[in-house]
């Protein structure tokens, strides 16, 4: 799918049905990593936080949640520079693909080929994007619960309720997060020019900016209805499984 607007009947076409779970491996690892460190982090910080300040409001979320978001995304850059390269393997032309076997074989070969720094290229969008997710996700969360059980007379926390809050969220921080995540993927997936030796790729700002001038601004929404379901089906499924957990924890202990 190289060069061509991208469909999923198109991915399937060419490269078979399984194409749409390559690098489903490093992407589980890579949440291993990325949501423990996330939500472990946000948790403690915000109450550390609240015990300096004795309150916890909506700029002390935000400010949590960036932060945090940030941090997890450097923990987890190796394996989300794995998936990138495992997930975009099979849509490069046939004398430019790497031909991975699988996690282990793709980093063992990022960092034997091209050095431990490899796994943090593409880290500063990636550390943009997460800081991002967390300022939309925590802040906008409780506030579309709120909005949905007063306008749709909905019960606040029930299943249903955060089912619509964590898809507008979704769809909100997918707006906003969407050019540092092709920012991110082509700064991972990127080669060396065969002639010089350089990136063409150097930073999240000036790739924007080429990318903007040789496609223009909206390619870096290219494939945004496939993101949205990724990031609104992994928010429904992250805040309904962890408002279970509460909800389970809650009843265990009354």
């Amino acid at each position: 799918m190289q060069g061509k607007k991208f469909s999923f009947a198109g991915m399937i076409r060419e490269n078979g049905l399984m194409s749409v779970y390559d690098g489903l491996a490093a992407g589980v690892w890579r949440q291993v990593f990325y949501a423990s460190s996330r939500f472990g982090l946000f948790e403690t910080c915000r109450d550390k936080l609240h015990e300096i300040r004795g309150k916890t409001d909506f700029a002390g979320r935000v400010a949590v949640g960036a932060v945090t978001g940030a941090t997890a995304a450097m923990i987890s850059c190796p394996m989300e520079v794995a998936t990138v390269r495992m997930s975009n393997d099979a849509t490069l032309p046939a004398d430019q693909r790497r031909n991975y076997k699988g996690v282990a074989d793709v980093v063992k070969r990022i960092y034997v080929e091209e050095g431990a720094a490899a796994f943090w290229r593409g880290s500063t969008p990636f550390a943009q994007r997460a800081a991002l997710v967390g300022v939309f996700q925590v802040a906008t969360l409780d506030q579309f619960k709120e909005m949905y059980a007063h306008y749709l007379n909905q019960k606040k926390n029930s299943v249903p309720n955060v089912f619509c809050a964590a898809m507008t969220s979704g769809l909100i921080y997918s707006i906003a997060t969407m050019p540092l995540e092709a920012s991110k993927n082509r700064m991972a997936n990127q080669k060396p020019d065969p002639k010089t030796g350089k990136l063409p790729y150097t930073g999240t700002l000036q790739l924007m900016r080429a990318v903007s001038a040789n496609e223009g601004f909206l390619a870096l929404y290219n494939g945004f209805l496939p993101y949205y379901m990724r990031c609104g089906g992994h928010t429904v499924a992250m805040f309904i499984a962890v408002q279970m957990l509460r909800d389970a924890y809650t009843n265990s202990i009354m």
